[in-house]
């Protein structure tokens, strides 16, 4: 894949879970295991090492957790342009038609074209050049890329050791375009396989790591290849994806960040995998019960749901109540023993921005916990 392009002028922007609140405050949730996070806020610290390793954090914020029913006008302090110092923005193309993974003509696709696919990195100021990165990929790029580079701007330079957040970059990959059954995204994002986390470790992210203006601004860039400094984020389906990618190959990733997650039946009908996986995402938490019957893995996960999520009042038979599909899930990685966090969002709905605003702070600090962060 080419690794040319052009600076982007900013972090990117909000993506469509950018969205102001309306009201303040927010309710406390329980935790889980002995020292879960009382409120939404409690996300618990980073947990990391100072001498550089990768600790386990115990179960300080894991659990249940509630947000709403009013939310905060606006991002929470954390998110907001302090006046902090910026890293460093980049964007560029990848073409399908270079691409081993998706050039666009799968049999599935009801439309087959090539396609451009943007990428937006975010550098922190706070990175260290020549030393292995750690990164978060985010799905639906720029999607939340606007949030979680004011992020990095506050919290890789907090005073508070338990808000402090590592200098990851922040990688935002475009979707190939459309949405459900028989589009790229679709394809991409809610197929079960490894395909797609295939395409992100052999194509995307040598392509941010050869990128001659990334290379140029940062001599010696390199991103980690250790799965503990590798996240991902998205929200509906490219929450599923985020969960996919760690799955099928927690060699690869292991923090991992859903909003909304489309942990459904939207595999493509006519997809090889349905052989397999029959009903697709619906099959981590039901039917198969694939997070039950597995060996746990070494994941730590966030997922969300928000009441009035897409098909809240859906029947089971249908394998599409996104309430039901992410509130199983949080059951199931609870019952197997991982390291999990479940946010519940009252009084709102699918990839809410009103939840994003609230809470993104709080899920990175917690997505990041164990890390070391100096």
């Amino acid at each position: 894949m080419p690794a040319g392009g052009t600076s982007a002028a900013g972090a990117g922007n909000g993506g469509s879970g950018g969205g102001s609140g309306s009201a303040t405050g927010a309710t406390a949730g329980t935790g889980a295991g002995g020292g879960g996070a009382a409120a939404v806020g409690g996300a618990g610290g980073s947990g990391g090492a100072a001498g550089g390793a990768v600790v386990d954090p115990g179960p300080e914020g894991d659990g249940e957790v509630e947000v709403g029913p009013s939310y905060p006008n606006g991002p929470v302090e954390d998110l907001r342009d302090r006046g902090s110092a910026k890293g460093r923005s980049f964007r560029f193309q990848v073409e399908s038609q270079d691409s081993k993974f998706y050039q666009g003509d799968d049999a599935t696709l009801n439309t087959k074209r090539a396609f451009s696919r943007r990428i937006d990195v975010y550098v922190p100021v706070q990175y260290k050049a020549g030393k292995p990165a750690p990164l978060l990929v985010i799905h639906d790029g720029p999607g939340q890329l606007g949030l979680v580079s004011r992020a990095l701007d506050n919290l890789t330079i907090s005073t508070d050791p338990q808000r402090r957040l590592p200098a990851f970059v922040a990688i935002a990959v475009a979707n190939g375009g459309g949405d459900s059954k028989g589009s790229q995204r679709g394809l991409e994002y809610d197929t079960m396989s490894d395909r797609f986390v295939r395409f992100i470790n052999e194509e995307v992210l040598p392509a941010v790591e050869n990128n001659a203006e990334i290379k140029q601004a940062y001599p010696g860039f390199k991103l980690t290849t250790d799965p503990e400094g590798r996240a991902t984020m998205g929200c509906s389906s490219g929450g599923a994806a985020a969960l996919t990618m760690g799955w099928f190959r927690p060699d690869l990733f292991h923090r991992l960040i859903t909003y909304s997650g489309t942990f459904v039946d939207q595999q493509d009908d006519d997809a090889a995998e349905e052989k397999t996986y029959p009903l697709g995402a619906w099959e981590y938490h039901s039917g198969m019960k694939l997070i039950q019957n597995a060996d746990k893995k070494p994941l730590r996960i966030f997922l969300h749901h928000s009441d009035a999520d897409n098909g809240a009042n859906a029947p089971e038979s249908g394998h599409h109540n996104w309430v039901m599909a992410n509130q199983r899930t949080a059951a199931a990685l609870k019952e197997k023993g991982y390291h999990y966090r479940h946010l519940t969002a009252k009084s709102a709905g699918h990839c809410d921005g009103d939840v994003f605003n609230a809470t993104l702070a709080d899920t990175l600090v917690w997505a990041w916990r164990g890390y070391p962060t100096d």
